[in-house]
């Protein structure tokens, strides 16, 4: 079955407003110097699940790779908080949700509702999938700060401890 006219037309609203993940900055940066965006910290969090996948075959790789496709999408609205920044500040999340239900809501109510559930199932570390996405994303992140052509005063203790939570208990991710 086709989309509406009005459906259709809420799809590319929702897909014009994600773009902006093209270039909203992370305050990693690539290997040649340049400020990381969130659609490609996504990019490598897909990719890193796609080849991870085969070792944890218990896990639905699809849900897995939905999971990370929306696990950034409300940072199209107010950007990205590098979690060195999170410390003191109101809650990231409760943001991040609001953004998303804002970014969402041209979308049919179908699409909209499975995009905010599988973030929430990500928030929540609720699924076998929704863990490894995020042990997978706290990882790329690390590799991110390792690749990278980081400022001088960066301070790599971060990386220590930083998604330990989230990797410690999955002897994969743990080694990696």
């Amino acid at each position: 079955m086709l989309p509406s006219a009005d459906e259709l037309q809420g799809v590319l609203a929702f897909l014009r407003a994600a773009e902006s993940l093209k270039h909203t900055t992370r305050t990693s940066w690539t290997s040649n110097g340049q400020h990381e965006t969130v659609a490609a910290h996504t990019w490598r969090v897909c990719l890193m699940a796609l080849v991870l996948a085969p070792y944890f075959p218990d896990v639905d790789v699809g849900r897995l790779l939905r999971i990370c496709l929306v696990h950034d999408l409300g940072e199209a609205i107010s950007g990205d908080i590098s979690a060195v920044l999170q410390v003191g500040a109101p809650s990231k999340s409760e943001q991040e949700r609001a953004d998303l239900e804002q970014l969402t809501t041209p979308l049919p109510m179908i699409s909209r509702d499975e995009i905010i559930a599988l973030w929430d199932e990500y928030e929540q570390a609720s699924t076998p999938e929704a863990r490894l996405a995020k042990g997978i994303d706290k990882l790329e992140t690390i590799l991110q700060h390792n690749q990278g052509m980081m400022p001088p005063d960066f301070d790599f203790r971060f990386n220590l401890q930083y998604g330990a939570r989230y990797t410690a208990d999955e002897p994969l991710l743990r080694a990696i």
